[in-house]
């Protein structure tokens, strides 16, 4: 598997999975090549230069429909790099790590608090958890 650092250190590439968080919020029947491109302004043979790429690295599904595709963000390969990045936020930080911009669906003040707080506590005991057990040799 391409390393996730290099599929995302393309703008195009980032652009293209930042355009599908934005229209995640609309549903999840997913973003049609032809929206890719009018959206971002790319030919259709880039957009799908990069798009095989982001499927290979597992950070977007297709669904077909007849000729079209239709193209999902999956966030599940993104934990890898949050994983390496929250402990340099964590040591750099502490409780006082900067507010993170999120073009997702706003929370309400109360709910986003209470993710905030969940958050920062899981990020902080595994890192806590990790370290542990690295000084202790496993």
């Amino acid at each position: 598997m391409t390393d996730i650092f290099d599929v995302i250190a393309d703008g195009t590439r980032r652009d293209i999975l930042q355009l599908l968080l934005r229209r995640s919020t609309d549903g999840d029947a997913g973003t049609s090549v032809t929206e890719i491109v009018s959206e971002l302004g790319v030919s259709q043979p880039t957009v799908s230069k990069h798009l095989k790429v982001l499927r290979e690295s597992e950070l977007v599904t297709v669904r077909e429909d007849g000729q079209r595709r239709f193209y999902s963000l999956s966030v599940a390969p993104l934990e890898t790099i949050d994983d390496w990045l929250v402990p340099f936020l964590v040591d750099a930080y502490g409780d006082q790590a900067p507010d993170i911009d999120y073009p997702g669906a706003p929370l309400n003040d109360g709910a986003a608090h209470a993710a905030e707080v969940v958050g920062r506590a899981a990020a902080s005991a595994k890192y806590v958890v990790t370290s542990a057990l690295r000084r202790l040799g496993n």
